[in-house]
């Protein structure tokens, strides 16, 4: 069979595999997509034979960036969560992906153990927990720890430290699916790559930066774009309850909240090009490895 057919048989059946998403996509978020953007760009009202759509140019823009206090508050307080969870939780999960990749006893009811607050975070179970305080650490201010960082760091460098730790128990709730992904890449990495590390003399240590980090970096790219989806979709966001609430308000309306909607989907697709330049270059890495690799004569 010649190279060509074989490729193009290959490129179809891709095709195919991928169709439901594309038809998907097309059904149930461009048009959606789409419509917000229409939306944002309009006064939005009801009339009783349909929907009418008034162009205001960047009004809706304008008012969310320059005027909205609300908006003005929420964005803050999403950037904060957004720079603190993410490398928290990456952090967290790959150390507890190691700590239960080890030959330890009741691996796997450890594992069901830390991946329980996934299922608790679904729907409204976390929002009443959080409101009984279950998502706080009770007497955190006395520890001395925490007295010592806000009292003698300048305060950039203690309030994003104190922020980690006053929602150290909401870290530790998003890193159940990220523990898992972790594990997953850690079981596919060969341990002959490690004996053959040991006998040329490497350390733990030195074993853990060049071997295990490299080989984990692509599954850190996937924990990270999870971690931003999860935490910009969470219902008790600043962002999406205000847009949430925007659209049935008289002063605000659809059109506010499309114009909301496109400005948070931008920070989004801003943190998982972030993302992307940090740990998703790996093809580019491998070209340099095989260009400066010596060939055989």
């Amino acid at each position: 069979m010649k190279r060509g057919s074989l490729r193009r048989r290959s490129a179809i059946a891709g095709l195919i595999f991928v169709s439901p998403w594309i038809v998907g996509f097309l059904l149930f978020t461009a048009y959606p997509l789409i419509a917000s953007i229409r939306y944002s760009f309009s006064k939005v009202t009801f009339p009783l034979d349909g929907i009418r759509l008034d162009p205001v140019g960047i009004q809706n823009y304008t008012t969310v960036l320059m005027n909205d206090a609300d908006f003005k508050v929420a964005l803050p307080a999403y950037l904060m969560q957004l720079c603190c969870y993410v490398p928290m939780i990456l952090v967290f999960s790959c150390m507890l992906a190691l700590l239960l990749n080890s030959p330890i006893r009741l691996r796997k009811l450890v594992r069901a153990i830390f991946f329980l607050p996934v299922i608790i975070l679904s729907g409204p179970v976390m929002d009443n927990l959080s409101k009984l305080g279950a998502a706080e650490l009770k007497g955190l201010p006395t520890f001395p720890v925490y007295s010592f960082i806000g009292k003698y760091l300048p305060g950039a460098v203690s309030m994003p430290i104190l922020y980690v730790f006053e929602h150290a128990v909401m870290i530790l709730w998003f890193c159940g699916v990220p523990i898992l992904i972790f594990l997953s890449g850690l079981q596919k990495t060969d341990n002959a790559i490690y004996e053959a590390a040991m006998v040329d003399g490497a350390s733990p240590w030195q074993s853990f930066w060049k071997i295990t980090i490299p080989s984990l970096r692509s599954f850190f790219f996937l924990n990270g774009v999870y971690s931003v989806v999860e935490i910009s979709m969470r219902a008790t966001n600043p962002i999406v309850k205000l847009i949430k609430d925007g659209m049935f308000q008289i002063t605000r309306g659809f059109g506010f909240s499309a114009a909301v909607s496109m400005i948070y989907f931008l920070l989004i697709l801003a943190a998982v090009l972030v993302l992307f330049l940090l740990f998703g270059r790996e093809k580019k890495d491998v070209a340099v490895y095989e260009k400066r690799r010596p060939t055989k004569s």
